[in-house]
């Protein structure tokens, strides 16, 4: 059975270097899951050495809709087209009050924004209105070229990413952030590096961590969160990728999956600037 993972890891992994002999199911982070009452996974690349921790093997390798984390793509692509002009193009607010997953208004979406301050507050509209303006046609392209998780496109083109068609793992998302930090994704560097630059969260002398967050509903409703992104201590950067599931669709996603991302990173001896 060790050996079965094993090799599903090398196929599922590739993307982020994991090896046979790199690879470790670490079954005590459960305890952070139940904690918040909460299903999920975790996926954890030590760059230094390649590698990868996991928790929850089987919903690390399933997939599931990005939500807000597709924000990274769509902000690549606009960027890249010229769609985006830069990171304080202006998109004026519509006049239409737009809502959390929770349910609540979204006050910080509901003005006008700049690319910056929407992707900061993962406003929603902003970014459906760049999808519109990029295309179906160049948004299927840049998917096909991404090997993003299905690559598909169904439904409205503004909210494809929400709606379960586009699917991505969390294994395809850590694969994916590495890839963006290190500029190796088909898109200019000055552009990754923009993108990159808005996922920095916490910036001291002992580290720094950088994410992007995500919330939406599966087909059975169940709330999903994701917390996915990096923390750079002496000069290391170690990835990481969490994956939230609950039935209860009033659960607070936006709490949670930071706060289990942290526990777990903490029990890892991380922001202690001892790495």
């Amino acid at each position: 059975m060790k050996s079965r993972i094993f090799i599903q890891c090398i196929a599922l992994f590739f993307l982020a270097g994991c090896t046979a002999n790199q690879a470790k199911i670490d079954g005590s982070l459960k305890k952070y899951f139940d904690a918040k009452n909460v299903d999920g996974c975790f996926a954890f690349l030590d760059n230094s050495n390649g590698k990868i921790t996991v928790y929850n093997f089987a919903m690390d390798t399933a997939r599931f809709l990005p939500a807000s984390t597709f924000k990274m793509v769509n902000g690549l692509i606009a960027l890249e087209t010229g769609v985006a002009t830069s990171e304080n193009m202006i998109i004026k607010w519509n006049g239409h009050k737009a809502n959390y997953p929770n349910g609540k208004e979204a006050t910080d979406w509901n003005k006008d924004l700049t690319f910056k301050e929407a992707f900061k507050v993962s406003a929603v509209p902003y970014f459906q209105e760049l999808a519109r303006q990029i295309g179906k046609d160049t948004m299927q392209l840049w998917l096909d070229s991404l090997g993003y998780g299905t690559k598909k496109i169904k439904g409205p083109l503004d909210s494809f990413w929400l709606n379960n068609s586009l699917k991505i793992s969390p294994d395809e998302q850590l694969g994916f952030i590495k890839k963006l930090y290190f500029e190796q994704l088909p898109f200019r560097k000055s552009v990754q590096q923009t993108i990159t630059g808005l996922m920095l969260q916490e910036d001291n002398t002992t580290y720094k961590l950088s994410y992007k967050t995500g919330w939406g509903f599966d087909e059975k409703n169940n709330s999903i969160g994701w917390l996915t992104g990096w923390i750079e201590e002496n000069r290391h950067v170690y990835f990481f990728v969490t994956l939230l599931k609950s039935p209860d669709k009033n659960y607070d996603m936006s709490r949670a999956r930071l706060s289990v991302t942290k526990d777990i990173l903490k029990s890892y001896g991380f922001f202690e600037g001892k790495k």
